[in-house]
């Protein structure tokens, strides 16, 4: 059975449906401006994801984001008539209380910081529905908006308050747990809302939060009408923000189970499969190419639907990267792996490439570009394995060039290969594409790849700098396995703030801050005594004991 740090050894899961939401109601309501997607949350406090702490004032734990970001992918494929989204609460006066602290209190460290991680990535999907899908979001908040709860309210486009004098908006984390608004709260205040830096600094360090006016004059809302003409001003608002939509209009894409069968040494789906071998604290990620012919036009994209290679063989990955992150937290190097026939491989790419104004292809081309995204941010070392079996082509390219080393066999039967698809549609959270992230210092290299037509052999591919190391075949065994027992015998402390580091060199963007320096300050915050020791605030949280802090400025 899996190894798991949360508490408790039961392995999460990740595929969820409307069907079974225990947090979450997903409606669809008529509008003047078109059909409204509703989000309402409604966490029941016998709802936890693991027994032994309840989940009240719709605070939330892992399964009521699963929930999330399941919600937000049915707006995406299987809702394309949705105009825009309110995310609201359906508890009378009570909006979000954010994390559980009972739940984070009792949780391993690993766990805490990979909670944190996937609810950041959640929040910045619900980011991409609006920039990417053209469908915005509005919260509207009728109740007290506390540390994450507030964070999800960011994560919108408009956040509408009820100034009802117990509304408001807080960040209490830091003068309450001594730990920091974790999901990208900080960030999202300065950088993306502008609030001053003192007005920040107070807010941040308030307990009780801001309500009404001055919530709207310092920035943290858009608007704060009484109770009584709450529910017009989001109507008005959401209909102002549909008005100004961009989504383009498509099929619908029902998203049906991927069933994958799980043993215990991996799991196998369709076109991925994850080989475990806890022993050695190594994994293999296998990619496969399409077995079939795949569709040539959109209409026989929404014909094949989520059994379309493109779309199916990143679900499955992505769900693959999240077993690896929550429940295998001793694997610490992976082997990334491709195989089957480049050809299909380009010949998908050449759609999509060809195809980019269309709605349904858009959605798929954002769904690859989040779910390597996942990848960058996963903390394990990922070295790509390129032999005589590789496919690394076009969109799989992206899985080597993501890989923190590629190794490729010195051999005539290998090659690699560049598609249009390499050249910006999967950017990186830098904003970058990963060959102008890898080639900094020679961006020249960037078009001298992507203008090489055909295959590259290991020579070609050394030449250009896409390869780490090229071993022939009476060394390549030996070479690969001395790699992996070396990486694998390093500290995972320092190899995953080594490899973040590494991994998001040039601009820094909103999601850079929040991924490699946010992230990094709640990880050594959390392992902090102020925070979690004895006597820390997160520790003695709900207790009548008062905490104790070491003094000592670090």
């Amino acid at each position: 059975m899996a190894a798991t740090d949360s508490g408790v050894n039961a392995p999460v899961r990740f595929e969820t449906h409307p069907d079974r939401y225990r947090h979450w109601r997903l409606e669809l309501v008529d509008s003047s401006a078109g059909k409204l997607a509703r989000l309402s949350m409604n966490v029941p406090e016998d709802g936890g994801l693991r027994p032994g702490y309840p989940l009240k004032l719709n605070s939330y734990d892992l399964g009521v984001d699963i929930e999330l970001a399941d919600a937000l992918q049915r707006v995406r494929f299987e809702h394309p008539e949705v105009v825009a989204l309110v995310v609201t609460s359906a508890k009378d006066r009570i909006f979000c209380s954010g994390a559980n602290i009972y739940m984070l209190g009792s949780s391993g460290h690993a766990f805490k910081v990979n909670f944190c991680k996937f609810t950041n990535e959640t929040r910045l999907y619900l980011e991409d529905l609006s920039e990417g899908s053209g469908v915005p979001a509005l919260c509207a908040i009728n109740g007290p908006a506390s540390g994450g709860g507030y964070e999800l309210a960011l994560a919108c486009d408009e956040i509408v308050l009820a100034d009802d004098g117990s509304s408001a908006v807080s960040f209490p984390e830091t003068p309450l747990l001594a730990v920091l608004p974790g999901t990208g709260g900080l960030t999202r205040l300065v950088d993306k809302r502008k609030v001053r830096r003192d007005l920040a600094d107070v807010f941040s360090t308030v307990a009780e939060g801001v309500r009404g006016k001055r919530a709207v004059e310092w920035g943290l809302v858009d608007e704060a009408p009484p109770r009584a003409k709450f529910d017009d001003a989001v109507l008005r608002r959401t209909a102002g923000l549909a008005a100004r939509r961009t989504r383009k209009e498509r099929p619908a894409v029902q998203l049906t189970p991927l069933n994958p069968t799980r043993h215990e040494a991996g799991v196998r789906y369709r076109y991925v499969e994850l080989e475990l071998d806890r022993k050695r604290r190594t994994a293999t990620l296998t990619v496969r190419a399409p077995d079939s012919d795949q569709p040539s036009t959109p209409a026989e994209l929404a014909r094949a639907g989520a059994d379309a290679w493109a779309l199916r063989a990143f679900r499955e990955l992505d769900d693959a990267l999240l077993e690896l992150r929550f429940n295998e937290p001793t694997i610490g190097v992976v082997a990334l792996r491709t195989t089957g026939d480049a050809a299909r491989v380009l010949a998908v790419d050449a759609m999509l490439a060809r195809h980019q104004a269309d709605g349904l292809v858009t959605e798929v081309t954002l769904h690859i570009k989040r779910v390597l995204k996942r990848l960058d941010l996963t903390a394990k070392s990922f070295f790509a394995l390129a032999d005589r079996d590789a496919c690394f082509a076009g969109t799989l390219l992206e899985l080597a060039l993501a890989a923190d080393r590629l190794y490729m066999l010195d051999d005539e039967g290998v090659a690699l290969s560049s598609s249009a698809m390499n050249a910006g549609a999967y950017p990186m959270g830098n904003g970058l594409t990963r060959l102008q992230s890898r080639f900094l210092r020679e961006p020249g290299r960037v078009s001298r790849v992507l203008e090489t037509t055909g295959a590259l052999n290991t020579k070609q591919a050394n030449e250009l700098g896409l390869v780490t190391a090229a071993p022939d075949d009476i060394d390549w065994a030996d070479e690969v396995r001395i790699a992996f027992e070396e990486r694998a015998a390093m500290s995972p402390d320092a190899l995953t703030g080594m490899e973040a580091s590494l991994r998001f060199a040039g601009p820094e963007t909103l999601e850079t801050k929040i991924f490699a320096r946010l992230s990094a300050w709640q990880n050594w915050i959390f392992q902090r005594p102020n925070a979690v020791g004895e006597r820390g605030a997160l520790t003695l949280y709900g207790k009548p004991e008062r905490p104790e802090f070491d003094w000592h400025r670090t």
